[in-house]
Parts: structure tokens; sequence; C-alpha cells
């Protein structure tokens, strides 16, 4: 990769950096590989590398779902994990890797709000709703209500 080509890959990656940094209750931290992690407490939504590369972490089912659909691919080093990297190469890449990274953090808030500190913590989030604003399709739904995810 050019000098040019890992500037804009930084770039991007940048853009989606502000982005999910931004979100209710979103850490950011360093990670291996000149990369940054988004987590939830103890729980990573997933990371970005300044290359131009984001792992997000799902249930097996739910990333074979995802594979399925076109919406990311196995995982660069651990394809048979629930992992899965995403290429950031242009601006509809920047919003699909939002786009995942969002779907990870709806899971995680969304299993958080079973405890009692996570119910008050995540309160004002309503994941139904931030499903239904993402688009996903029923596959997807039905992977989160298996999890038994859903709110009720």
């Amino acid at each position: 990769m050019g000098d040019q080509d890992q500037r804009q890959a930084a770039r991007l990656v940048d853009r989606v950096i502000e982005e999910v940094a931004a979100w209710p209750h979103v850490n950011t931290n360093e990670h291996r590989f000149e990369g940054r992690e988004f987590t939830l407490g103890p729980r990573e939504a997933g990371h970005v590398h300044r290359w131009g590369i984001v792992d997000v972490p799902f249930t097996k089912r739910l990333r074979e779902t995802l594979i399925d659909e076109g919406r990311t691919a196995e995982h660069h080093v651990v394809p048979e994990s629930g992992w899965t990297t995403h290429y950031i190469e242009d601006d509809e890449d920047v919003e699909q890797a939002i786009w995942l990274l969002r779907l990870s953090y709806l899971y995680h808030v969304n299993n958080l709000k079973k405890t009692p500190a996570g119910a008050e913590k995540f309160e004002e989030i309503d994941v139904t709703e931030e499903l239904e604003e993402l688009g996903v399709s029923e596959d997807v739904r039905a992977a989160f209500e298996r999890r038994g995810v859903m709110e009720s």
C-alpha cells in the first residue's frame, strides 16, 4: 500500500473512530497492530486498524447470516471464529463499518440491559427501534432473538 493509500485509509478509519467513540458509554482504547478498540465495560464491540480493516465479533450464527447477506466477510486471521472483517476503501465502506459496529454495540447493550446496573445505564437506548432504523433483515433479527437478546 502506497503512502497516499495509507493516508486515505487512515482518514477513512478516523471517521469510523469519531462516530463510534461518540456513542453512549463507549470507551476507546489502543488495540494492538495500530488499532483502536471500542468497548462497553469489559465487552469489545469491535476494533479498527489504521490501514483500513474493521474487525467485529458476533455469535457464529449471526456472523454466518451477515456473511451470507454480503454485509461482511470472515475474519482475515481466524475465519472459523465469530469474528468478521470489513475492509474500508471508500465512503460506502465507512458507512458499512459503522453499521456493523452499531449492530455489535446494540447486541452488547441489550445483553447488558438484562443486569440491574445495565438496565439503568442503557435505559435510553431502544434496541428494537434502532434495529428497525438499521434495516436489519428478518434473519439478523432472528439471530438476535435466538440468543434471547431482544427486548420484550
